[in-house]
């Protein structure tokens, strides 16, 4: 099966089941972000170590990330066939922060993107994280998603900021904060 299929050359891409959309349509655009999120997650992996507590956390998300993506993917009333993201997804992602923060020295400022590579990949995927969920509201106000979706999206960018700062703490860098002087 060949690569390419150049069924895209004039604009427009399938979903699942064959419907046509332009590439720029909002439902595009929004799992395109989630896909630059996964791909920014799998940048982060390569600079932790394999050993990394969080490692398997980011490699479950990142297959949520797709499953996310998939369900995107989909008209309306159709299923991809790939598992949904439920509530057990938006819980796990609740105990992976509440196991971090136990570790980690409570904020007491905003604290500055960087650190370690693997803090400095995670604060961007922090941001891209953001952009996805910004993209997600504007098109669950034209096509209305479900609900468990944008709840998971909101939790997942605050994962990755304790993600970011434990990524530091087990790199031995302190948190650098907000000098707002």
């Amino acid at each position: 099966m060949k690569l390419y299929t150049k069924m895209g050359d004039a604009g427009e891409t399938s979903l699942y089941g064959g419907n046509r959309v332009p590439k720029d349509c909002l439902r595009i655009r929004t799992y395109g972000t989630i896909d630059e999120l996964n791909a920014s997650l799998g940048v982060a992996l390569a600079v932790l170590p394999p050993s990394a507590p969080i490692a398997g956390e980011l490699q479950k998300i990142q297959s949520e990330l797709f499953q996310l993506g998939a369900e995107l993917a989909s008209p309306r009333g159709q299923r991809s066939g790939a598992a949904l993201i439920e509530d057990v997804h938006v819980e796990a992602l609740e105990r992976g922060i509440d196991a971090m923060e136990a570790t980690l020295t409570p904020l007491t400022s905003f604290v500055l993107p960087g650190g370690s590579p693997a803090a400095a990949h995670l604060h961007l995927a922090r941001t891209i994280s953001r952009r996805a969920e910004r993209e997600f509201v504007s098109l669950n106000r034209s096509e209305p998603q479900r609900g468990i979706l944008l709840r998971y999206m909101n939790r997942l960018s605050d994962y990755l900021f304790v993600a970011a700062r434990f990524a530091n703490h087990l790199s031995h860098i302190p948190d650098l904060p907000w000098n707002t002087r």
